[in-house]
């Protein structure tokens, strides 16, 4: 007795179907190889640069610090204002410039929270990014509402941080880091189910790429924020 559907019957739109699962699938999949790509050359740069006096010193007490505040604001940016014009060997060269600088801004943490609190810390911060992103990717409810709601909830955390830079409360900024890791908690959900509905089967594999870098962009910001709230007080401090 055969056991399951006859292939020889299948509807063309079934094998149309089938076709572009496979395509989202390797599209998906190509989003998250690069963001990993990502957050390995962060984390690697970051670690490598807090063991060296020197390059902690050029980093943080020099000039450069500008560079490495601000460098960062602006790929992103450019990213958001040309993605679609770029050349792919352009947005792959500032994807990964963009994710050493990050490296270089982060350097710090190795030299303020013990190593044991980091790890963990990341640990935890990689299982809810996965459980979130795989949400984001499987549920059929629109998360675009939340989406915004989030987003704007953001730029609040965002200017009460500024505030409390003056106020120095240390309660506010326990509160910032609870709405923080519960804003990229939700924004990787909603950021997941965007970049999959950017997929299109029609696209050529210039606009594909493309799609994957700035999709890949997005959760790797969703990845590092969430983790630097759960840090703020999650983390051991060396002190």
């Amino acid at each position: 007795m055969a056991i399951g559907p006859d292939r020889r019957f299948m509807t063309a739109a079934q094998a149309d179907a089938a076709q572009i699962d496979v395509g989202l699938r390797q599209y998906m999949m190509r989003v998250y190889d690069y963001m990993a790509g990502g957050l390995v050359l962060t984390g690697l740069i970051a670690f490598g640069v807090s063991q060296s006096e020197s390059l902690l010193y050029a980093v943080y007490a020099t000039p450069l610090k500008y560079l490495v505040m601000f460098a960062p604001l602006g790929i992103a940016f450019f990213f958001g204002l040309r993605i679609q014009s770029m050349a792919v060997g352009t947005a792959q060269a500032l994807f990964w410039i963009f994710a050493a600088t990050i490296g270089l801004s982060l350097a710090y943490i190795f030299q303020v929270y013990t190593g044991a609190s980091i790890a963990r810390t990341f640990f935890i911060t990689a299982g809810t990014f996965a459980g979130m992103s795989l949400y984001g990717y499987t549920t059929k409810r629109d998360l675009s509402a939340i989406g915004s709601f989030l987003i704007m909830g953001l730029w609040g955390v965002i200017l009460a941080m500024i505030v409390n830079f003056f106020l120095h409360s240390a309660a506010l900024d326990f509160a910032l880091s609870v709405i923080g890791v519960l804003i990229f908690t939700g924004l990787t959900a909603f950021d997941t189910q965007k970049i999959k509905e950017w997929y299109a089967e029609t696209d050529g594999g210039e606009v594909m790429a493309k799609k994957a870098i700035y999709g890949a962009l997005n959760l790797y910001l969703d990845f590092i924020n969430l983790f630097l709230f759960l840090l703020r007080f999650m983390g051991a401090s060396r002190n």
